[in-house]
C-alpha cells in the first residue's frame, strides 16, 4: 500500500462467506489516488503471478473492487466508504486495522532534510613528512689545503 492508502481494515470472513476469506477495505484522498492505490496493488500481485477474477470501478476512481477469490479489495473514497458501511455489513467478522504510516507534507520534509545539519568531512590527520636533512654547502677548497 506504497500509494498512501489510509484506514487499512482487514475483515476475515472465512465463517461468514462461501465466497471469499478476507475483505480489504481502505480508503483514497482523491479519484486517482484509488486509480493509483489499485493499480499499485495490482502490480504487486501480478509480480507474484497473481491475477484478479475481476476488478470494478477503476475508471471512474470513487470506489474499486478488486477480486482476488480468496481476498477482496475494496478502496473507496471516503463519502463512499461511509454510504456503503461494509465494516457495518460485516460487523460480526474479526477485523484488523493497519497502522497508517505518518505522512509529512512535502515541503516540511524539504524543511527538514534542508535543517538538518550536514556531515562535515572528518579533518584530514597530518601525515609525518620526513624532510632530509639540508645538505651542508661544500666550502670551496683553497689552495694547500
Amino acid at each position: 500500500m506504497d500509494k498512501q492508502a489510509s484506514k487499512v481494515v482487514i475483515l476475515n470472513i472465512k465463517k461468514l462467506s462461501a465466497v471469499s476469506d478476507y475483505v480489504l477495505i481502505c480508503s483514497a484522498e482523491s479519484e486517482r489516488q484509488v486509480q493509483a492505490i489499485a493499480y499499485s496493488i495490482e502490480d504487486g500481485l501480478r509480480k507474484q503471478n497473481e491475477r484478479p477474477l475481476g476488478m470494478e470501478g477503476l475508471t471512474e476512481g470513487k470506489w474499486a473492487l478488486m477480486d482476488y477469490n480468496d481476498v477482496v479489495v475494496h478502496i473507496f473514497l471516503d463519502p463512499i466508504r461511509e454510504f456503503y458501511n461494509l465494516e457495518g455489513l460485516w460487523a460480526e467478522a474479526p477485523s484488523t486495522t493497519v497502522k497508517d504510516k505518518p505522512r509529512r507534507a512535502p515541503k516540511a520534509e524539504a524543511a527538514l532534510k534542508a535543517a538538518a545539519p550536514k556531515k562535515k568531512a572528518a579533518p584530514k590527520k597530518a601525515t609525518a613528512v620526513k624532510k632530509a636533512a639540508p645538505k651542508a654547502k661544500a666550502k670551496p677548497r683553497k689552495k694547500g689545503e
